[in-house]
């Protein structure tokens, strides 16, 4: 499996529900992470005011910080490369960078029998 790590902007949480209004973007990522953890495939992720000595421990991403100044984040390296600047990756980007199906992240929705199995459909 490859491993992501994601740099992100300083902000109070990585899910963006705190604040006076909800990040769509923030909250469809930590979805797409606690998915995936939820399946055995953990992506680091490091946020800028949380964890700031990553941001300099890794010099491709202090490079950058240092050149492109903050507007740069979020970064996403893979597998020690960084991939993507400037915005989280779509979903599809994710299965691609992380050599997973397409469909990987899709919902899987599990439907109710339309009868409950008493034969006239009353229970």
């Amino acid at each position: 499996m490859k491993k992501m790590i994601i740099f992100d902007p300083a902000m109070c949480c990585p899910t963006g529900v705190c604040g006076p209004s909800i990040d769509p973007e923030l909250l469809r990522v930590s979805t797409v992470l606690n998915s995936l953890k939820s399946k055995g495939i953990v992506v680091e992720r490091h946020n800028l005011t949380g964890n700031p000595q990553a941001f300099v421990d890794n010099k491709a991403v202090n490079e950058l910080l240092n050149t492109e100044g903050v507007d740069i984040l979020p970064i996403t390296i893979v597998e020690g490369e960084v991939v993507k600047t400037k915005a989280y990756p779509t979903n599809k980007e994710f299965c691609t960078m992380l050599e997973l199906p397409e469909d990987y992240l899709k919902a899987k929705i599990k439907m109710k029998p339309k009868s409950c199995g008493c034969g006239d459909g009353c229970c």
